[in-house]
């Protein structure tokens, strides 16, 4: 495990993070050293062989075949050698260790949510047990996401209709960044989350306390952390501006249109249904690409997110 990083590399907090970076390495170095041969002697040609008046021939130059089994049999030994390495390097990457600790990430406009074993749900952050294989075993709700933690050297193209997998193994604590690394539509440059690395003690903590309840804040307060938390900010913004989605501040009393035809006077109800079911009601204006919540929001928390729009002034 690279722990300093380099010029190219962030620092590798994974168990394959360096056997990637040798063969990134290997495969830069030799294309490096491929390339000042090359251009050393063309340069040398250039100037060993320039014309040199008027009347200057080109000499009648015959093949040479030592040179031409060298420039053959040379890059081939290397193409091999890089075949066999990365192909060895993608199976290890490839066979789950029997004992991973498995977790389902669902990749959706635009934010990542994950399932544990025993219930619990996170939005846009992935915690994990340092010193433990964690396999994730990935889908997506509508477009072609990619999963893609740079420290540990992971990527991977979540789909649609089919699983896709990958695995990791981060020995040490820490937190480090997630992105989506597929284009996915207006906001794939917000679609970005954390991994948090903790040790066995702390993660069973955390798993035993699930996600925070809220206890201790006013359910507007709680609302507030919940709507950065889930995500709810990539697509509505609360200062006025429409972004993916409209604008929520202010918003409880007024009339919303659809692009049905039909109206309606945003209340608790509304803000219920679009939730849990946001393909029902379409505001005009707007396109049909907001998920549904059914199954990742608690009935406590949807309350809380209404409590928190019903605080926000115009």
């Amino acid at each position: 495990m690279d722990s300093t990083g380099t010029l190219f590399m962030p620092p590798g907090r994974s168990t394959i993070a360096g056997d990637v970076d040798a063969l990134f390495n290997f495969i830069m170095y030799a294309s490096l050293g491929f390339f000042l041969i090359v251009v050393v002697t063309m340069i040398y040609f250039v100037i060993r062989y320039r014309r040199r008046g008027a009347d200057a021939t080109t000499p009648d130059l015959s093949h040479n075949l030592k040179l031409e089994l060298i420039w053959s049999i040379v890059p081939t030994i290397l193409v091999i050698i890089v075949f066999f390495w990365g192909f060895n390097l993608f199976m290890k990457m490839s066979i789950v260790p029997h004992d991973a600790y498995e977790v389902k990430v669902t990749a959706q406009q635009w934010f990542w949510s994950f399932s544990y074993p025993n219930g619990n749900t996170t939005v846009n952050e992935l915690t994990v047990p340092a010193g433990r294989p964690v396999k994730l075993l990935m889908s997506s709700q509508d477009v072609i996401h990619s999963l893609f933690v740079p420290d540990f050297r992971i990527k991977m193209d979540v789909l649609p209709n089919r699983y896709t997998m990958t695995w990791f193994e981060a020995p040490e604590t820490g937190t480090h960044n997630l992105f989506c690394a597929e284009y996915c539509g207006t906001s794939h440059s917000e679609m970005i989350g954390l991994v948090k690395v903790l040790t066995s003690e702390q993660f069973d903590k955390w798993l035993e306390e699930g996600e925070s309840s809220g206890d201790g804040m006013t359910p507007a307060e709680y609302g507030q952390v919940l709507f950065k938390s889930k995500a709810c900010n990539t697509c509505h913004k609360v200062d006025g501006v429409a972004h993916t989605g409209p604008a929520l501040n202010g918003i409880m009393g007024i009339s919303h249109k659809f692009t049905d035809g039909t109206s309606i006077v945003v209340d608790e109800n509304y803000i219920r249904e679009s939730v849990l079911n946001p393909q029902t009601k379409i505001v005009e204006g707007f396109q049909p690409v907001m998920p549904t919540f059914q199954g990742i929001l608690s009935e406590k928390q949807i309350d809380a997110l209404i409590a928190y729009l019903k605080s926000l002034e115009k």
